[in-house]
């Protein structure tokens, strides 16, 4: 199971960045956050059944690190500047968590933090300019 949904959200890291690469957006951090948001809450949401049987009670704060971290990018967006500081701090979480809990279902959210960090790294591209001149 765990591989399943690793490999699922593999493959919606790659849908996503093909398509931000090919139909260039104007707001290219706002679709790789959402998605990386998107991608998370699936991520917990498949693998909430094998947690809970797995971990119990646990299971709320194993699966809800990172998709509280994922949030925060998506709220920080109304911040500029400081909004890619907080996707950089969102991946290392979303990393990290996914690191400290090893092969399980940690590796599940690594694909993620490569959204937020291409998030990070990627510029808005600036407004047109008119040719009314």
């Amino acid at each position: 199971m765990i591989d399943l949904v690793t490999v699922g959200a593999v493959v919606g890291v790659l849908v996503v960045g093909v398509g931000v690469v090919v139909r260039k957006p104007v707001d290219a951090r706002r679709v790789l956050r959402w998605s990386a948001l998107a991608i998370t809450v699936l991520v917990a949401a498949a693998l909430t059944p094998f947690t809970v049987d797995d971990s119990g009670s646990a299971a709320s704060y194993l699966l809800g690190v990172p998709v509280v971290a994922a949030v925060l990018p998506v709220l920080a967006q109304r911040f500029g500047r400081l909004a890619g500081v907080v996707d950089l701090v969102a991946a290392l979480v979303i990393g990290g968590w996914g690191l400290l809990l090893g092969l399980g279902i940690g590796a599940a959210f690594l694909p993620a933090t490569v959204l937020l960090i291409a998030s990070a790294v990627v510029g808005t591209r600036p407004a047109r300019p008119s040719n009314a001149t």
